[in-house]
């Protein structure tokens, strides 16, 4: 995203419970300032599908691969490997893109970081 693009996008940052009495820069707390230029991986899944070796290997240019999820069903977003929400493909300008539809919830998170 080029940097004038994101002079459109509105974020909202959810204020942190317990976060009150402490010096905020920019809606950022400070102890946490340091950690707002971690870069993370934040992927997009379409779908997935358990194939045995022999199957893969008969796959050739034109092949359709069928996925275990609906046409309809949300998309996946991970950040670092970990499922943090779900959403839509959209079109922005000539590039897809992902419109949040649903964020998992806090308890959900903590139960895929223990893995």
């Amino acid at each position: 995203m080029e940097d004038n693009e994101t002079d459109n996008l509105d974020f909202d940052m959810a204020p942190l419970a317990g976060m009150d009495n402490m010096s905020v820069t920019h809606g950022v707390p400070k102890n946490l300032e340091l950690l707002m230029d971690v870069p993370l991986n934040v992927s997009v899944r379409l779908g997935a599908v358990h194939m045995q070796i022999r199957d893969l290997l008969k796959l050739n240019k034109g092949a359709l691969i069928e996925l275990e999820k609906e046409a309809d069903d949300p998309l996946e977003i991970h950040v670092n490997d970990r499922l943090l929400a779900y959403g839509e493909v959209v079109m922005i300008k000539d590039k897809l893109g992902i419109r949040i539809t649903d964020i998992v919830s806090l308890n959900e998170r903590l139960e895929n970081l223990r893995g």
